[in-house]
């Protein structure tokens, strides 16, 4: 019985491998197996007899059987009898040679199952190929494949067979005629090949140590000679390519002396395929193999192959390398390989070879050839050392080459020779410089690729990170080099062109001192006389030094070449060593802790040179301060491409000259740098001048010698003169040679001792800076004035110990001034406005001073200048906008400066004087400035003023003027200055009357507090702070300056500035508080015409006003008022929206009008029911206009924040009536003279709120509810979208409810006045209504506030009131409120639960519910109550609940499925006693639903799932399922279901086996379910059922019935499904 079952389903599943996804194909495989893992010889007859019975099916599927077997037998290879494994063979090796023609799957399936099979049983599989290998007959393709893998897979079984096997395979090479069998035969010679080389290599291993070579020797050449002289030969590329793979092994097993008289044509034939064969990699090995096997045995002959070789193998190598691509990758090893072999052997000849390739021009060759001779030098070294010589003269080809690949190659190469000793040799310099030639690249960023690799670019950084990299490997870790690189490596410090590679340059030559120090001084001393080419110590120390001014270029330069010039202290001069000891680390510190962006190049260069003047003076060597000085002048042009650099070095150069006591070098070295400056360059100047400026320090006269003979040289006269150098220069030329000596002579004035220097100023240096004044040139201007800034300012510093009247002042002034007028207005370009003002700020100083009228056109030019250009001032970049700055604080400095010489009330008047059309300007950003600039100008009066007398400040009235209505600007930034200003004038004044400085007044100071007012952006307060600055003025102010203050200001009134016009003109509206109580009758009148007003006025002061005007007259006619105010024409417009929101000044009048809109609203009907058109049938409700008018009043006073203790006062009142206002317009529509005009609101560009008449009413709820103080009410509904709920009929119980919840979290003191105005609701002829507070009630029971407030009992007794309401939706609502009582007051439910649960069970058995919603209620509040009734009430009616509710388990809509499984599991609870064997009949009868429910697509149902089974478990008296499902079945806890299933079938069966039929049969319904996740969780429960149920239990299963169905379920389109059947069906192994 056993053998049928296992043979049944096993052809059940065979039968299903047509099917033709790829999936249950690989399933239906898979359950074969796990058939033949418990029964494989049972499953492998099964296969064996389907496939002989079948012998039409398809190749496809008979793979999948075969395949199937194969893992069988793998896995059972141990276990299997001969018997089968004879069966097995038999099968395969008919399968295998059923076909004549090449079927590949299915013949490698079959062959896959004898090489299986032939692990253990090698012989019964040969026995039964061997029957298909006869001789004289070519046998079939998978039978030579068979063999080879055979040989590979079971060595020491295989080898015994092979002489036979060849022995008969021999003669049917010369049969077989097509390629694929002759390739065959090579894959097998191949394999064959190496068995028998790994046997041999094995032998202690082997079960017959006695086997040679020479015993395969005779058939392998014999097939050698087939192969090599007929196969060779053939035109399909895939043949050649297997027979070359073959021959390689195969050359290590032919006879020596065969092997020795074939290589003439073997090794040619071999080569030859690389012309034919794009992918040679299995050329190249066997290549190798045969090299390897002719190196062995000592061939004499391979010598005259060696050229033929080489030319062979050098393309290859010259060939690009794909990195992709691993056979390109491995035919590169293997060719490199084969050229270590011939080095070995032939190294003479492979030289010959290769040296001369290093002169081709071409990339490829030299690369390739360079890429032989690092392989050659680091695998052949014996061979190649007196080779040495040639190699390094070969390589003076490629050092030339300037491919970047080739230098990537050639610095390889130079690695390598480092390391074994050519660069010791004469010519290793060369290569030596030609690292660093490649460290000196310039640095560039790699473009983006693809594939890098396989691009012919390569980037030159890539060349200069690898030339680094070897030049500091070989200089410290290859000790052979350190003397060769020291102190080789110090000639390239110099030259500018190794600049790049200073970096690693520096750090190697410090690694290699650094080692010479430890060999002792002597060691370390550089011997000059005997290393002629190597930079002097002045040369050293100049280029370390101003290579360290730029510290962070070149990866970081500085550090290591004050570094290095610390560690060379010794050949530099012996003085210094211990000095730089203590300078230089702390320099090397400083740039540690700073960063390019964090370093100040001032400083750093002012360290530099202090460090540099330190060590002059440590020597205090003339003669050798001499010659580091004549360095520096030589290396001047070596920075011509650094002007930075080249700019400290003439800084160096002037400090270095100025420490110098010799005249004549001084004289020389001044004369040869105006000779050799490079004048175009901006840089170069300012360095050149800061030269002659620090040499002047000590060599004044001197200076100023060489300077005046360069002003008298012939470059100015544009004839040749001594200077010939200047012959050829042009007007533009000369012009920067003029700038140059400009800035040299104020360098000089700025630099020389102050003793000596005005003697000087005018004689010597004015004179010669004044004839250049008259001119265009832009820099020549900005020298022109920088150098009279300096001058100046030297002038100032000399001052206080020499006095000195600067007789050129004005004439200078003047000149500065055209300079400030040719300037253009449109922009802001240079920065000639700023460095004039500056002049003129230093000239302005000295004495004498200015003239008032020059002083005042000073004054206006300067002002226009700045002031006057456009806002943004063609600022475009960050550079512009400090220039701007710049230029502005330099404006101020003058003014002040102008100020200072005329401290009085009549100076600051002048000053006003220019100021005040600006701060009047139309022109915001020009009043900005003007103000800005009053402010300073006042403060700093302030500060400077110095009152000896009382006096009058008879301008005091004008100048208050002029600033008070500014602080209403409508430029907030302008308010703080005018402010600012008017303080200033009050303390000026108090000090004018001869208060102290440090007096401060308390009614001045009240100024300072009214600063934050002014900046408040509403303008009430705004105008109100500036009557309170008025009243301050006016208490200050003396009586004498009033008229002019008020002359001054009514001046104000014309102002461009709106609110600096309105700031003149506040006034207080009386005349309705006065007189409005007679005007009763007017009011509609006075209403329309405030309306109107508004809609005129465009001044908000204005407006605010007349609004005022409206609360005025409604404080005593409100309801006239309001009746005027609702007959506006809706939708209301802003201008009666502002009418509404002034009635919320005042609460007691907000109440009253509170009141009387809420009796508008209360006293009409909602809506009114009217047809669409004429013949309809239906009605449209139509909203009424005196509500909604109300409604929208209601919005508008609410939104004032001041109504907010009316609302409070009214708070039950207002929140009912807009709920049920919210509740009465839900879908009711507009008025359609009101629809039209909605819709031309909705199309204007500012619509006024929206009018539809719920969103309307939903907007006053909400307005109303923020200003009653529950704002988190709102927040809390709008957060689950209640409010857009609220306004849809779908949606509108939801909303409500959330309402309620938010109010009884958040407002529960306001429930029980809101629940005694709600109570008659719920009789209310409208429906909506009675839903409406239904909902609200049902919700509010859900919270305990209501028992906290005594509400619980009227709110129960009134909802269970409404049970029979015709509504069903009420009588929904009601048993939701019902069950909320087990959240709100769940110690009340025992009391009322007789009530509650026959509530339920009538709206479980509710007739008149077509859509089982009053169901679905009852069994969510069953749910919720049953833990808290009374056990005894529930036991009743246990059994009635169980059945009702079980055809929802499996009920289309997921609410039902997820609340009756809920319910199911809360019934558990109450099952013991008299009920439990009862219960258990259900819980049995509902399990499979349960978990097969757990694939559910919808999560509440597998949480429910979940639930109801931890509820189930202890009442199944199973203590592993209980402990399951505790464990595994908790919300938010993956579930792995298959391991769940698999454990909870195992206990089931192990506790209930007698239930294995039932819990079949039901899950066999499952089969036909609608959901694909059930269908397939169907067959895998059954599955785990067999797997775990015992023989006994398995006789209640149908077993033919349950394949049948299983097989039904193999044809179900979804194919998880189909996997899941056949994986169950392997599963039924237990009926086997």
């Amino acid at each position: 019985m056993a053998e049928s079952n296992v043979k049944k389903l096993a052809t059940t599943l065979i039968d299903a491998v047509t099917d033709k996804d790829p999936l249950v194909q690989e399933q239906l495989c898979n359950s074969l197996c796990y058939l033949g893992e418990s029964k494989a010889e049972e499953t492998l007859n099964a296969c064996d007899e389907y496939l002989r019975q079948h012998e039409k099916l398809a190749y496809p599927y008979r793979v999948i059987i075969l395949k199937a077997m194969e893992m069988i037998v793998k896995n059972n290879i141990d276990e299997l009898d001969r018997s089968t494994a004879k069966i097995v063979i038999i099968l395969a090796s008919n399968e295998m040679t059923k076909s004549k023609e090449l079927i590949l799957d299915w013949q490698q399936a079959a062959s896959s199952v004898l090489v299986a099979v032939g692990k253990r049983f090698i012989n019964k599989v040969m026995e039964e190929v061997l029957t298909k290998f006869q001789p004289g007959i070519l046998p079939h393709y998978f039978v030579m494949q068979t063999f080879a893998n055979l040989s590979i897979t079971n060595v020491f079984g295989m080898v015994p067979f092979l002489n036979s096997i060849l022995s008969t395979m021999l003669p049917m090479l010369n049969l077989a005629r097509q390629d694929q069998m002759k390739s065959i035969f090579c894959f097998a010679l191949q394999h064959f090949s190496d068995s028998i080389l790994e046997y041999l290599a094995n032998l202690d291993q082997a079960p017959d140590p006695t086997v040679r070579k020479d015993t395969f020797s005779t058939e392998i050449f014999s097939a050698y000679d087939v192969l090599f002289n007929h196969w060779l030969q053939s035109r399909e590329a895939k043949l050649r390519l297997a027979v070359v793979e073959a021959l390689g092994p195969m050359s290590h097993l032919l006879p020596n002396e065969k092997l020795e008289e074939q290589l003439p044509k073997l090794i040619p034939g071999i080569i030859a395929l690389y012309r034919k064969h794009a992918e040679t990699f299995y050329v190249s090995k066997s290549l190798g193999q045969i090299l390897e096997a002719s190196v062995n045995m000592g061939s004499r002959t391979l010598e005259v192959q060696v050229d033929m070789l080489l030319a062979a193998l050098h393309p290859q190598i010259c060939a690009p390398v794909d990195s992709l691509n691993p056979l390109v990758i491995k035919n590169h090893n293997e060719v490199l390989r084969c050229f270590t072999i011939l080095a070995c052997s032939f190294p003479d000849r492979l030289l010959a070879f290769l040296l001369p390739k290093l002169e081709n021009n071409n990339e490829r060759i030299r690369v390739g050839t360079l890429h032989i001779m690092r392989q050659v030098i680091n695998s052949a070294s014996a061979q190649m050392e007196i080779k040495k010589p040639f190699i390094l003269s070969a390589m003076k080809f490629p050092l030339l080459d300037t491919n970047n690949k080739v230098k990537r190659a050639v610095v390889q190469a130079i690695s390598a020779m480092a390391h074994h000793g050519y660069l010791e040799q004469p010519g290793g310099e060369m290569m030596i410089e030609y690292i660093l030639r490649q460290c000196a690249l310039p640095l560039e960023p790699v473009p983006k690729k693809q594939f890098p690799e396989t691009e012919d670019f390569l980037a030159s950084d890539s060349v200069r990170t690898i030339s680094i990299n070897t030049l500091y490997l070989i200089s410290t870790t290859v000790d052979r080099m350190n003397d060769v690189l020291w102190p080789y490596l110090l000639e390239f410090l110099i030259p500018v062109q190794f600049t790049n590679a200073l970096t690693p340059l520096c750090k190697s030559l410090m690694h290699l001192a650094m080692k010479r120090q430890e060999e002792g001084e002597n060691s370390f001393l550089i011997q000059y006389d005997s290393n002629v080419n190597l930079p002097s110590p002045f040369a050293l120390t100049t280029r370390l030094l101003i290579v360290s001014s730029h510290p962070y270029l070149g990866e970081g330069r500085g550090a290591a070449s004050l570094r290095l010039l610390n560690v060379l202290h010794l050949n530099i001069h012996p003085l210094l060593g211990q000095r730089w000891k203590k300078t230089i680390p702390p320099l090397v510190n400083y740039l540690e802790e700073h960063n390019e962006e964090t370093l100040s190049q001032k400083e750093w260069e002012e360290k530099l040179l202090m460090f540099l003047r330190d060590t002059l003076i440590v020597v205090s060597d003339n003669t050798w301060i001499c010659q580091l000085s004549l360095e520096m002048c030589k290396q001047l042009n070596c920075y011509n491409g650094t002007p930075l650099e080249k700019n400290f070095l003439y800084k160096c150069i002037g400090t270095t000259l100025g420490a110098t006591s010799n005249k004549e070098i001084v004289k020389k070295h001044l004369q040869e740098l105006l000779e050799t400056a490079r004048y175009q360059e901006e840089v170069e100047r300012e360095g050149l001048s800061c030269a002659f400026g620090i040499c002047a320090i000590n060599h004044l006269d001197d200076t100023l010698i060489k300077l005046e003979d360069f002003v008298k040289s012939d470059i100015f006269r544009k004839s040749v003169g001594i200077f010939n150098i200047f012959k050829d220069r042009s007007d533009t030329e000369v012009d920067k040679v003029k700038s140059t000596l400009i800035l040299c002579y104020g360098q000089v004035a700025m630099h020389a001792p102050q003793e000596l220097v005005l003697a000087r100023i005018e004689s010597h240096i004015l004179r010669n800076v004044f004839q250049y004044f008259n001119t265009k040139d832009e820099t020549l201007k900005l020298c022109l004035i920088r150098s009279i800034c300096m001058i100046s300012q030297a002038i100032c510093k000399s001052v206080p110990s020499s006095p000195f009247v600067f007789s050129q002042k004005a004439e200078l002034v003047a000149q500065m001034m055209e300079f400030i007028r040719a300037e253009p207005m449109d922009f802001l370009k240079t920065a000639i406005r700023k460095r004039a003002m500056i002049a003129c700020t230093y000239l302005s100083t000295l004495e004498p001073p200015l003239e008032d009228l020059d002083k005042a056109e000073l004054v206006h030019s300067c002002l226009h200048s700045v002031l006057a250009l456009p806002s943004d001032a063609g600022i475009t970049s960050s550079c512009q906008q400090i220039l701007y700055f710049d230029t502005m604080t330099a404006l101020m400095d003058l003014l002040t400066s102008l100020l200072l010489r005329n401290l009085t009330p009549r100076g600051l008047q002048n000053m006003f004087e220019h100021l005040t059309p600006w701060i009047k300007s139309p022109k915001g950003h020009e009043r900005e400035r003007a103000l800005g600039l009053s402010a300073y100008l006042l403060r700093y009066f302030l500060e400077h003023l110095n009152v000896i007398a009382i006096v009058p400040f008879h301008n005091l009235g004008l100048l208050v003027g002029i600033f008070s209505p500014r602080c209403a600007d409508s430029l907030p930034s302008l308010r703080h200055d005018a402010l600012d200003c008017v303080y200033s004038l009050l303390y000026i004044q108090l000090f004018y009357e001869g208060f102290a400085q440090d007096y401060q007044d308390e009614v001045a100071e009240k100024l300072l507090s009214l600063k934050d007012s002014l900046s408040d952006p509403n303008v009430t307060v705004l105008f109100h702070t500036c009557y309170s600055i008025a009243q301050i003025i006016g208490k200050r102010l003396p009586p004498d300056q009033f008229i002019s203050l008020l002359l001054t200001t009514f001046e104000g009134l014309k102002d461009p500035d709106l609110n600096c016009a309105r700031a003149a003109t506040v006034i207080i509206n009386c005349l309705l508080k006065e007189r409005g109580a007679v005007l009763l009758e007017k009011v509609p009148e006075i209403v329309g015409l405030i309306h109107g007003k508004l809609c005129e006025v465009k001044d908000e002061h204005v407006a605010k006003a007349i609004q005022q005007s409206v609360y005025l007259l409604a404080s005593q006619h409100r309801a006239a008022v309001v009746a005027s105010l609702l007959a506006s024409p809706l939708p209301f417009d802003s201008h009666t929206c502002s009418l509404w929101r002034a009635l919320a000044t005042e609460p007691t009048l907000t109440s009253q009008v509170l009141e009387l809109l809420l009796d508008k609203m209360n006293k009409d009907v909602p809506f009114t029911e009217n047809k669409s058109f004429l013949l309809s049938s239906t009605y449209d409700r139509v909203a009424t206009v005196i509500p909604l008018a109300a409604t929208c009043a209601l919005y508008e006073i609410m939104s004032a924040p001041e109504s907010g203790a009316a609302v409070l006062g009214l708070y039950p009142e207002l929140f009912v009536t807009l709920l049920l206002r919210v509740s009465c317009t839900v879908g009711v529509q507009l008025p359609r003279n009101l629809q039209a005009k909605e819709r031309k609101g909705a199309s204007s560009r500012l619509a006024p709120r929206n009018l539809e008449p719920c969103s309307c009413a939903v907007e006053t709820l909400q307005a109303m509810l923020f200003r009653g103080g529950s704002g988190e009410v709102i927040t809390y509904v709008g957060l689950d979208g209640g409010w857009e709920l609220m306004k849809t009929s779908e949606g509108h119980e939801e909303g409500v409810t959330l309402l309620a919840r938010a109010m009884a979290k958040h407002s529960g003191p306001k429930l029980p006045l809101i629940v005694k105005t709600l109570i008659p609701v719920l009789s209310s002829v409208y429906e909506i209504q009675r839903i409406t507070t239904t909902a609200y009630f049902a919700e509010l029971l859900s919270s305990n506030v209501v028992n906290d407030l005594i509400l619980l009992e009227s709110l129960l007794e009134n909802t269970m009131g409404r049970q029979k309401d015709v509504c069903t939706h009420v009588r929904r609502l009601v048993l939701r409120g019902l069950a909320n009582i087990a959240t709100g007051s769940p110690d009340k439910v025992r009391k009322h639960g007789s009530q509650l649960l026959t509530a339920m069970i009538n709206g479980l058995d509710d007739k008149d519910d077509p859509h089982n919603l009053m169901a679905l209620e009852a069994m969510l509040g069953l749910s919720r109550l049953l833990d808290l009734v009374e056990e005894w009430d529930v036991r009743s009616i246990l059994l009635h609940i169980t059945i009702r509710i079980r055809p929802f388990f499996d009920n289309e809509r997921d609410e039902f499925r997820s609340s009756s499984i809920n319910l199911f599991g809360h019934l558990n609870k109450f099952c013991h006693g008299n009920c439990e064997d009862v219960f258990f009949e259900q819980i049995i009868n509902g399990l499979v639903s349960l978990l097969l429910h757990l694939q559910d697509l919808k999560p509440p149902v597998v949480s429910a799932c979940k639930f109801a089974l931890r509820m189930c478990g202890p009442n199944m008296g199973c203590e592993e399922l209980t402990a399951l499902f505790e464990k595994q079945l908790h919300d938010g806890r993956g579930l792995h279901f298959g391991e769940f299933m698999n454990d909870t079938s195992k206990y089931l069966m192990q506790n209930f086996p007698d239930t294995l039929g039932r819990l079949i049969n039901t899950n066999l319904f499952y089969f036909k379910s609608c959901w694909e996740d059930i269908r397939a969780a169907a067959p895998m429960f059954i599955g785990f059922l067999v797997l775990h149920a015992d023989k006994v239990a398995c006789e209640q299963v149908d077993l033919k019935q349950l394949i049948s169905a299983l097989q039904l379920l193999l044809k179900d389109p979804a194919p998880t499904v189909r996997i899941k059947a056949a994986e169950t069906l392997g599963c039924l192994v237990k009926f086997a």
